[in-house]
């Protein structure tokens, strides 16, 4: 059962230390790496990189992020010399949200147009992940062009996915068994989102398009400010979400740990007792 974490970059010296502080937590797991996300435009790419660095210092297999998002193919080019140079093998390569008003995203209009140009530019140096949304992007026309544009991205040289999260497992497994249907063979790794805010999650939900389901809702409302009611809960359908879709032949778990140790290691033990 392979296992990874994402992170974001912190905003100061003293919460990149704590980071790596988090990030060794995790080491009894044996991740498989690390990915830490990037922003468009100037707004993380710095401490993106800064983030790698600290993180491959303490030698663990990072994965980057790269948008399409405000790009330019001599800055790209220069950043996955960088990478290389550090010793990155992984890109987490995607469109990345537009800010609003951007009509121009740059060189590059899609994630497989990243992913082919990250091909041409550095062979197979990279074993890149690319995006996949269960319950369909929030911005795809249909269900239909949706999983053609990630037919597209893994076609132009991805090596596996990674979705956006869900607490519906019944979806990650049909979205499996379609991409299948279309001869898209990578692996597709169930991205997990932890439950240890309410409010926080309805507003990452309500904008990258993941349903959380009525059922759930209403539980977590009803906690209020009752924090450690909601992480209980949070584990216990988490942890389920977890064991269905190992069972339903996931080939890992990739966690959305929001910088934190807990409750991602909490969950990250269960799954190795899980898995086959």
């Amino acid at each position: 059962m392979k296992l990874s974490a994402e992170f974001f970059p912190p905003r100061t010296q003293e919460g990149l230390d704590k980071l790596v502080e988090v990030a060794e937590g995790f080491r009894p797991f044996n991740l498989d790496y690390l990915s830490v996300t990037y922003g468009a435009g100037g707004s993380t790419q710095e401490r993106t990189l800064a983030t790698v660095k600290a993180l491959r210092a303490r030698d663990w297999d990072v994965a980057p992020h790269l948008t399409c998002v405000d790009s330019e193919r001599n800055k790209i080019t220069e950043l996955l010399k960088t990478y290389m140079d550090l010793g990155v093998h992984r890109i987490v390569a995607l469109r990345g949200d537009i800010p609003s008003g951007m009509r121009d995203l740059g060189d590059f209009n899609y994630a497989s147009d990243l992913v082919a140009f990250i091909r041409e530019t550095t062979g197979d140096h990279f074993h890149i992940e690319v995006a996949a949304y269960p319950e369909v992007h929030p911005q795809a026309k249909s269900w239909q062009t949706d999983m053609q544009h990630f037919g597209e991205k893994m076609a132009a040289g991805a090596n596996a996915a990674i979705t956006q999260y869900f607490f519906n497992p019944d979806a990650y497994c049909r979205f499996v068994n379609a991409a299948r249907a279309q001869q898209i063979n990578g692996p597709i790794i169930p991205g997990i989102m932890p439950i240890t805010n309410y409010e926080q999650l309805a507003r990452f939900s309500d904008a990258c398009g993941s349903e959380i389901p009525r059922w759930l809702r209403k539980r977590l409302e009803a906690f209020g400010d009752d924090k450690t009611g909601i992480a209980e809960l949070g584990l216990e359908v988490i942890g389920d979400l977890c064991e269905r879709v190992i069972k339903g032949g996931a080939p890992g778990l990739h966690f959305y740990a929001m910088n934190a140790l807990e409750p991602t290691r909490t969950l990250m033990a269960r799954a190795r007792n899980l898995a086959p």
